[in-house]
Formats: structure tokens, C-alpha cells, sequence
């Protein structure tokens, strides 16, 4: 492939191991562990990997020349949306594995776990490994997101896996597909085959971490390109001082995207979605907050701003999170609506739900009412980047400005702007911590292989310190998870991990945002620094940092 002057001098970059990985290791065994909530149920769902140690590793007292190793064959599956960093893991795994011994191999499958269950795939050798180093993207064998969650699926899969005499599966995805990995170690263990299966946290959403991840691969990254778009729009709007731009970004279950943006840069105005929930905000209320914060721009002669919207924003909303809830029953269960027409399926819907979410329901707009009747994304969320979420909000903010103008209460123009920060940022090319970290995350994984564990997911530790002081080990899976209603069911799944409002991220956040509503305070971040000064290029997110604190 044709490649640009950044993507050879990127190629040549040396990801940084901790010092821990950087020769022979074994592992040790910390406490057994519970899972995050639900205990009962979660060990009688994962009777085989329920209760796994902690591990981590020292240095091997009695290490065995590569030479003398047993080969490993080793399968890696791409799962979910793309997140920086992707390539990387899969890099890492590979020299890993080499490192253990020069005859390991490595199969990639195809187009996520359906490359699995149809038996697509590829042996990743030197010559392509070494085209995808530091490179964004999933591309190296794409991506999908087909659930596993059939016996007919899992056998499939295990057909494969014998055939090609795969020792161990690696799925590098987000909170569902951990837990698919965590149901499919479980399967094969109960069955005896000695086929382990790993995890590797990743979603640039930021939501898949707790007291032990203490983040997911490609957040720093997408925050940053994010961080950059956002500061080059407020230059924009402080040049030309008469537009609101209302921008909408990825992190569809939570809001660290916009807080960690927020954060960076400075905007007039960000939501936070589980602050609106916590204080059971209403749509209204928050069109109020920002049309009051519009007006007081413009009587400071200041008709422009920024305002930064989750994207999930309409299911954190109290009364819309309630209807959701059993819409999603309704859709799940009732075959019909599917084959209606929209006016039909509108009524339908209001005649078949409870007295107050059918008012609420009745009460969105029509465009809105109708993308939350929509089909299910494959894990039975609505599928809320369809939803227009700035659109509506600025419509709603313009309505309520008019209503202020003839209560005299506003004299200024708003002039709006809509933008959706999302595939923008998940195929960047990896910052340093996220080249560094996703690097780390893969040759860890094999180390986890060698050790012999399944069900667990690859860990690394301390990341605000220095790349070669990270603490690498592995938790078990279900040390995560918990039970939630999806698709009108209860499933075992992986807990997410929320905005904290007493978190030090968002209290710095909340200690300035009335400044930053009034004055134009904007920050420029700037494009993503791969060479340069460490303060530059090498800083993880102000998130991270700020959670550190909190230890």
C-alpha cells in the first residue's frame, strides 16, 4: 500500500514495554475474586472461570531458551467499532508469541466473530504484521459485531480452532465483546477443551473501566483528534463571532468523550448525561440552561459559543430512559410494529404503553419518536447516532430564545451550526500512550497465553507513569460483570463504567463551567503531537490523570 510521509516515519516508532515484559515472566497468583455485583447469579452462570486470582508477573527464575519453547498457534478477532490502537495489540501479541518461540503462528479472523463461525481467516506473518505498525484503523482483518452467543456458534468456532490447531483466542473488543469471550471460555472449558480465551479492553468510549482497567485503548486518542476539531471550530466561531456550533460526540452509554473534551478545551456549554439523570433534568430543562447561557452571551454583545452534547444523551433523560426501557420490551417481544407503517406504528406504540411513557412518547418530535422505534443495534441498544440529538436540542434552544425575545429577555441573533464528532476519531492513528499502550496490552496477552489461564482479560496498570513503569497482569472477566435487562432479558454482561460526579474529573470540570459559559475561554489543543517534548506528545488524558487522583 501506498503510504505517506507521517505513515513511514510512524512505522519506524518503537512502542515501549514495561520493564516487567521486557524479559522472561511467570505469573503469580493474587485472591480469588468476586464479580462486580449479582454474585450468585454470575457464578452459577460461569461455573468453570467464576472466582479465577488476580495474576501478575515477575521476572522467570528459570527461564527456558526460546529454542526450547513450545510453539503457540494463537487466533485474534477483531470485535465492535474501530478504536486507535487496534493494530498495535495484534502487533504486540505477535512479537509475544515470537518471543516465546520463533515457530508460533498467529491466525487473524475476518470481519469480527463471524470470521469465527464461518471459518474465514488469515495467517498474519512478519510481512503483513509489519505493514500495520502504529497505524489506526482495524483494516489488518476488519472488524464486525456478530454476538457469540449460541452452542451452534461456539462449536462452529471450535471447528476452526482444532483444524488450525489454535491454542489460544484472543478477542480484542469492548464491554459486550469481553463478556462473549467470558461465555465462550466458560463453553469450552465446561466441554474440556483446552482452548483458552482472553480479552483486551477497548472502546474509545471510555466506559470500560473500573478500579482495576483504568482505561480503554483508543480514548486517548479519539479524545484528542476530538480535542483538536473542537478547538479548530472555537477559532472559527471567535473569528467570525456569529454562529453557536452544537456539537454531538461519540460515547453513546456514557459521557467521558465530552467531559474529557470539555476538559481540554474549554467550550461555553457541555451536558453531561449522567448528571442529568442524577438530577432528573428533562429535556426542557436542559434547553433552558442553554438558552439562558445564549442570552447572557448576547448581552455581552457575544452572539456565538460552543456547545458539546453526548450522544447518548436522550436515554439518560429520566422520563425517556423510562420509555426506553419499555419500548425495548415492546420491540423485543411484539413482531408487528416491525411492519407497520410509521403513522400506524406510532399510534400503536402509544396504545400499548403505560400512561406516562406514552405521554412522553407523544410529546418528542416525530423524527425523534420514530428513530427510538427503530431496530436494535445487535446488543438490543437503541441505536442512538440516529438521533439528531444537536439538531433537536438547537431547534428547541431557537423556540425558547423567540419565547425570551417577547418576554424581553433576549435581544441577539443565533445563528447555528451542527456537527457529530464520531468516525472521525476511532481510526486515528494511535497516539504514543495509545501505540504504547495497546503494544503492551498484546504482548501481555501472550504472556497470559504461555501462563496457560483462560477467561481472563489483558491488564495493564499505573498509566500515568511512564509507559516502562506500567504494571502488567490479568483479571478474570467476571470479576466484571454484572446482571442487566437486555432484549426483555436478563444477560450476564460486563458493568459500565459511568461519568463519576463526585470524580475529580468532573468536579474540575464543574468548578469552571460557569466561567467558561460566560467568557470565551476557549483552548486549542491542537493537532495529535507524535514527536516532541514528552509534555507534548507523550501526556495520557486529563481524565486519567484527575482519577488518579482519586486513588
Amino acid at each position: 500500500m501506498k503510504k505517506s510521509a507521517l505513515q513511514k516515519i510512524r512505522m519506524a516508532y518503537r512502542p515501549k514495554l514495561p520493564v516487567e515484559l521486557t524479559g522472561p515472566v511467570v505469573a503469580v497468583e493474587g485472591k480469588p475474586t468476586t464479580s462486580a455485583a449479582d454474585c450468585e447469579e454470575i457464578k452459577k452462570l460461569f461455573p468453570n472461570t467464576y472466582g479465577l486470582p488476580e495474576l501478575s508477573f515477575k521476572e522467570d527464575p528459570h527461564p527456558v531458551a526460546p529454542t526450547n519453547n513450545t510453539p503457540l498457534t494463537v487466533g485474534v478477532i477483531l470485535s465492535g467499532g474501530q478504536a486507535p490502537g487496534g493494530h498495535n495489540v495484534i502487533c504486540g501479541l505477535f512479537d509475544g508469541i515470537k518471543k516465546i518461540s520463533r515457530k508460533s503462528r498467529l491466525f487473524g479472523f475476518l470481519m469480527g466473530p463471524a470470521g469465527l463461525v464461518d471459518h474465514k481467516y488469515v495467517e498474519l506473518t512478519a510481512d503483513i504484521i509489519d505493514e500495520y505498525r502504529n497505524t489506526g484503523g482495524f483494516d489488518i482483518i476488519g472488524s464486525g459485531r456478530t454476538k457469540l452467543e449460541t452452542k451452534e456458534q461456539f462449536d462452529k468456532g471450535l471447528e476452526i480452532l482444532n483444524e488450525l490447531g489454535i491454542k489460544a483466542l484472543i478477542i480484542i473488543g469492548g464491554d459486550d465483546s469481553n463478556t462473549n469471550a467470558a461465555v465462550l471460555a466458560e463453553y469450552y472449558k465446561s466441554i474440556g477443551s483446552d482452548i483458552q480465551v482472553l480479552g483486551c479492553p477497548k472502546t474509545i468510549d471510555g466506559d470500560l473501566k473500573n478500579e482495576i482497567i483504568e482505561t480503554s485503548f483508543g480514548f486517548d486518542t479519539a479524545t484528542k483528534v476530538y480535542s483538536e476539531l473542537i478547538g479548530n471550530i472555537q477559532r472559527d466561531c471567535n473569528s467570525s463571532k456569529k454562529y453557536w456550533h452544537f456539537i454531538k460526540l461519540m460515547g453513546r452509554s456514557a459521557s467521558h468523550i465530552a467531559l474529557e473534551c470539555a476538559i481540554q478545551t474549554q467550550p461555553n456549554v457541555c451536558i453531561i448525561s449522567e448528571e442529568v439523570e442524577a438530577e432528573n433534568k428533562s429535556l426542557l430543562d436542559i434547553v433552558n440552561y442553554i438558552a439562558d447561557i445564549v442570552a447572557k452571551r448576547a448581552s455581552k454583545g457575544m452572539n456565538f459559543g460552543s456547545v458539546l452534547i453526548p450522544e447518548g444523551l436522550i436515554e439518560f433523560i429520566p422520563a425517556v430512559k423510562a420509555l426506553i426501557a419499555e419500548l425495548n420490551d415492546l420491540l423485543a417481544h411484539d413482531s408487528k410494529i416491525a411492519d407497520m407503517e410509521l403513522k400506524e406504528m406510532r399510534q400503536y406504540v402509544i396504545d400499548h404503553l403505560s400512561k406516562d411513557n406514552a405521554k412522553t412518547y407523544a410529546s418528542l418530535p416525530a423524527d425523534v419518536a420514530r428513530q427510538l422505534t427503530l431496530d436494535r443495534d445487535p446488543h438490543g441498544n437503541v441505536q442512538v447516532s440516529l438521533i439528531e440529538t444537536e439538531k433537536l436540542i438547537s431547534r428547541m434552544v431557537a423556540n425558547r430564545l423567540e419565547e425570551m425575545r417577547e418576554e424581553g429577555k433576549y435581544d441577539g441573533k443565533f445563528a447555528t451550526m451542527h456537527h457529530f464528532f464520531g468516525y472521525e476519531g476511532r481510526c486515528a492513528d494511535p497516539s504514543n500512550f495509545d501505540a504504547d499502550y495497546c503494544y503492551g496490552l498484546g504482548y501481555n496477552a501472550a504472556c497470559l497465553i504461555k501462563a496457560g489461564v483462560t477467561g481472563y482479560m489483558t491488564l495493564l496498570r499505573d498509566l500515568t507513569k511512564p509507559s516502562v513503569q506500567w504494571i502488567p497482569g490479568g483479571v478474570p472477566i467476571t470479576m466484571l460483570m454484572n446482571m442487566e435487562r437486555r432484549n426483555g432479558k436478563m444477560k450476564p454482561v460486563i458493568q459500565k463504567a459511568l461519568v463519576k460526579l463526585n470524580g475529580t474529573p468532573f468536579k474540575k470540570f464543574a468548578a469552571k463551567r460557569d466561567q467558561w459559559a460566560v467568557e470565551t475561554a476557549y483552548v486549542y489543543p491542537g493537532p495529535i503531537q507524535y514527536f516532541g517534548t514528552p509534555e507534548v506528545c507523550d501526556q495520557p488524558s486529563m481524565t486519567l490523570k484527575y482519577e488518579r487522583q482519586d486513588k
